[in-house]
């Protein structure tokens, strides 16, 4: 799969669309400070598809993915995907970062700050 095709397939826009009108509850949440260069100046997509990945965050400006994790998360065979999944994103140079659901809305300030930690400092 060449550069030039490894985001935005479309194949995967329809997909993408459903789950950008459906996000989770902490997703949404999360978006809310990720939007409209609200964080750092920072440009956010979510719902972006990366290769035949969909990621729930995305910033090209600094190659960083973020991803959050909800209870179907928490079983032997999602977490091998998951697995899978970030060693296919890292070995395309992009950082993927995890949170769980429960932490967007408890620890958002560290969260924020964690994400923030991710960013290049040029």
């Amino acid at each position: 799969m060449s550069k030039q095709n490894i985001h935005s397939k479309i194949e995967l826009h329809s997909y993408r669309k459903k789950l950008r009108k459906n996000l989770t509850p902490a997703e949404a949440f999360l978006w809310t400070q990720l939007k409209a260069r609200q964080l750092d100046n920072k440009r956010f997509t979510k719902q972006h598809s990366i290769g035949n990945y969909i990621v729930d965050f995305y910033c090209a400006s600094e190659k960083l993915i973020i991803e959050l994790d909800g209870e179907v998360h928490n079983n032997p065979e999602a977490q091998a995907y998951d697995n899978k999944r970030t060693i296919y994103l890292e070995s395309k140079g992009y950082k993927v970062i995890r949170f769980e659901n429960k932490m967007v809305f408890d620890l958002l300030p560290s969260v924020i700050k964690e994400i923030q930690e991710h960013f290049n400092l040029e």
